[in-house]
């Protein structure tokens, strides 16, 4: 092996044990207090909003498939393709395997910072979607739900569990899972402008619907999957001090450090060592060996 891709492979594998090291750390020193969030009420009121949904509309929507004009599935259509995984699962992916092929060190203090804050905004990407997107599929195919695509010859309830068949692979939806994700992901960021995130990625993951492809209970029970492993993956960062910080509050609240553009960070925030946030990663760093 050459010199040039010698050096890049050691500094691949240095930075990924730097990180980690990093995270056993922390997890080893950080206490797991988690805010009392009523999981079992909101659990409660997942389940009933999908019933009460199934009730009402999966019949209806199974019963309207195939009557809604041309243009407005081709609308549909066009959009329901952001709720696929792979918009954020790949540039996540791409952003990780550029950062662990960076010479943190040899960065100014602001790259560094910049470079880090990607790094954690990557890692709760695939976290929340990437978790989210196995979950479901595993549900999804052990439930197996025929799709309203086959409603005239299923009906509404027509259950084949493991049938390893895309057509009864509709309970719940993929894309809804992936769009409850993104909002919660947005929710935690941006929590003052959360009405505007819940209505693009709802509308988003309604398109499952008018295209033929699931069930409006389908899409609600995958919305509210997305956003619970959004939460949770976001009260996991907040323990390790990545993105978001403990606080008193039911949800993590984001640092004022975490920004993924350019900025000036305080001095006594960033390590020479490598990229360091308000609760001390230049210091985790600095002990790596």
């Amino acid at each position: 092996m050459s010199a040039a891709p010698l050096a890049l492979y050691r500094r691949s594998l240095g930075n990924f044990r730097d990180t980690t090291s990093i995270v056993k750390r922390r997890f080893g020193v950080r206490p797991a207090r988690y805010p009392r969030i009523r999981w079992s009420v909101w659990l409660i009121a997942w389940v009933l909003l999908t019933v009460a949904v199934f009730l009402r509309l999966d019949a209806g929507a199974g019963e309207m498939r195939g009557e809604w004009s041309p243009g407005f599935v081709r609308f549909t259509d066009f959009f329901t393709q952001f709720g696929l995984g792979g918009w954020y699962l790949i540039p996540a992916a791409l952003c990780l395997v550029a950062a662990n092929l960076t010479d943190w060190r040899g960065l100014s203090r602001q790259g560094r910072m910049l470079v880090y804050n990607w790094t954690c905004f990557a890692f709760l990407v695939l976290c929340a979607v990437g978790l989210s997107g196995l979950a479901v599929n595993v549900l999804k195919y052990g439930i197996g739900r025929a799709r309203p695509l086959y409603f005239n010859d299923f009906g509404v309830l027509s259950l084949h569990p493991f049938a390893m068949d895309a057509r009864f692979a509709g309970f719940p939806s993929g894309h809804a899972t992936t769009m409850g994700a993104v909002f919660g992901i947005l929710l935690l960021l941006f929590p003052r402008r959360w009405y505007i995130a819940l209505a693009v990625t709802a509308c988003i993951a309604s398109t499952r619907v008018f295209v033929g492809a699931h069930y409006p209970s389908d899409t609600v029970a995958g919305f509210g999957l997305g956003l619970a492993f959004a939460v949770v993956s976001g009260l996991v960062f907040a323990r390790l001090g990545f993105i978001f910080g403990q606080t008193s509050s039911k949800l993590p609240v984001r640092k004022r450090t975490f920004r993924l553009g350019s900025f000036r960070a305080p001095r006594s925030k960033i390590s020479r060592t490598g990229p360091v946030d308000a609760s001390g990663i230049g210091a985790d760093r600095a002990q790596t060996p």
